[in-house]
């Protein structure tokens, strides 16, 4: 403090300022949050943006918020150079951007953020800080403009992360298998849409309730969980459904997209049709 006839007066710290430019674009943010690991939310999200990269020509950013890193994993024989830690950035918002960390892939105009198990131990000490929700919403003020789309990949829980995400998000879509838990949790993360709704990102939208992993063979059973939960969720609920291929798995064994590794198979398909109705819901 500085004392001047005895007035205090705060000192005036200029803010500090971020090394990344703005470019020319001005990405729709999506994040992929559920309540239960296991439902697709990891292919969901990885198969979205190379859909866009790939058949759209967009430019992509994958932000990994899960500490499982499964995104690296997903994608880890495509990765074509190292980046930085998201924990870097998320501990300083207002000096560093996302974009300053990511890595390139393979993929034409795909970008994802590194894995970072650092991210667990900072979700458990970032409880203390004042707007520790609008962490990552400021680490992507600028990441916004050098992208078409961003998709954020949360962990498999509603914590600080998936509150930070939903704060930062246009929109956020909740992939769902048909199993009881799965479908149980999907209640609990509307909620915390609404909530983020109401105090901190009025402007959030829920894209979608995303069903997966949904087996053809199991006709009456779905029948009877789709009468329920359509009931639970109206119009929530998207028509497009994604089915069982075990191409889809081998492709993440693989470290490769499923564009890459079997362009063909019904996998490849059920992903481009869901990332055109998405597009046109995100206005790309």
């Amino acid at each position: 403090m500085r004392m001047s006839m005895g007035v205090v007066r705060p000192i005036r710290r200029r803010a500090p300022t971020k090394s990344l430019k703005p470019g020319p674009h001005h990405a729709k943010v999506l994040a992929v949050a559920a309540q239960k690991g296991g439902v697709g939310k990891t292919t969901t999200a990885v198969s979205l943006a190379a859909a866009w990269s790939r058949l759209r020509g967009l430019k992509v950013l994958v932000v990994d918020l899960d500490p499982q890193a499964n995104v690296s994993i997903s994608l880890r024989a495509q990765v074509a150079c190292e980046g930085g830690a998201l924990t870097e950035v998320l501990e300083a918002p207002k000096q560093l951007e996302v974009a300053e960390i990511a890595a390139e892939t393979s993929i034409d105009g795909l970008s994802i953020t590194p894995m970072d198990p650092e991210l667990q131990r900072f979700e458990d000490r970032m409880n203390g800080r004042i707007g520790k929700e609008l962490l990552l919403r400021s680490a992507l003020q600028v990441t916004r403009t050098h992208y078409d789309v961003i998709v954020l990949d949360c962990p498999p829980h509603i914590g600080g992360l998936t509150v930070n995400a939903l704060v930062a998000a246009d929109q956020v879509l909740v992939p769902t298998s048909l199993q009881a838990l799965s479908v149980a949790g999907v209640g609990g993360l509307i909620e915390a849409v609404d909530a983020v709704q109401a105090d901190l990102n009025p402007t959030l939208e829920v894209a979608g309730v995303l069903l997966t992993q949904v087996d053809g063979r199991s006709a009456r059973v779905n029948e009877a969980v789709l009468d329920m939960v359509g009931d639970a969720w109206g119009d929530l609920l998207l028509e497009r459904q994604i089915g069982v291929d075990n191409t889809l798995a081998r492709a993440q064994l693989a470290g490769e997209d499923i564009f890459g590794f079997a362009a063909g198979c019904r996998g490849a398909g059920w992903y481009s049709d869901l990332a055109d109705d998405l597009a046109e819901r995100l206005g790309l």
